[in-house]
């Protein structure tokens, strides 16, 4: 397969990013295409749609089983009963909402999206409308996602963290997900994420995340 586009977004590193595309709604990221496919034609008629579903290029591991983060990252599952990024193939499937498409930039068209799951530099295979009649399944069983009641973590700042970064509603939403890998819970443990070039220090206790520090990279 050849890389029709790359993502680029807030997230240099895959510690932080939300584990499943729309969680938070308004991260936001655009979709930069490759020469041969940075032509207006490609997309003809792709600004009527508000949806679309991303190919992209995920970590490949040829495992029969993985554990799921919202199972506490300690129950086995098959791989093709969870949405686990790592797969026997190197593909993985987001459905973004589209937030407009930039035609007069540099490298026009740049698709600018919101509610990724992806990292800055992700590959990106092929892109596709995401069709509400055909795709949207109101009534469908979740599997386990039906039988757990995730409870968001309460997010807290300290004095110096409010100090660098005055607007935090985004990065609240990042971090009420817990970023943490899910058999971690250690009170005292300082964890860091690489977050829109700021480098956010925090510990987790009590359903509570406590920023301590934001340091600007």
């Amino acid at each position: 397969m050849n890389p029709i586009a790359t993502y680029r977004g807030a997230f240099k590193s895959k510690f932080g990013i939300p584990r499943q595309a729309g969680v938070v709604e308004e991260l936001s990221g655009k979709i930069v295409f490759e020469q041969h496919y940075r032509s207006v034609d490609a997309i003809r008629g792709l600004e009527e749609f508000d949806y679309i579903w991303i190919l992209w290029q995920c970590s490949q591991r040829d495992a029969l089983t993985v554990r799921p983060p919202r199972l506490g990252g300690n129950v086995q599952l098959g791989v093709f009963a969870t949405r686990s990024p790592f797969r026997p193939n190197p593909i993985g499937l987001s459905s973004v909402r589209i937030e407009h498409i930039d035609y007069d930039c540099a490298d026009a068209p740049v698709i600018h999206v919101l509610g990724a799951d992806l990292m800055d530099g992700t590959i990106i295979y092929d892109i596709k409308p995401y069709i509400s009649y055909t795709d949207a399944h109101a009534d469908a069983k979740g599997g386990f996602t039906d039988k757990i009641h995730w409870q968001p973590l309460q997010v807290v700042y300290s004095d110096e963290a409010r100090s660098v970064m005055h607007d935090t509603a985004l990065l609240t939403q990042i971090l009420q997900q817990d970023p943490r890998p899910h058999y971690h819970n250690d009170p005292v443990r300082v964890y860091g994420m690489e977050y829109d070039g700021m480098d956010v220090r925090f510990q987790v206790a009590d359903g509570t995340l406590t920023v301590i520090e934001i340091k600007k990279q």
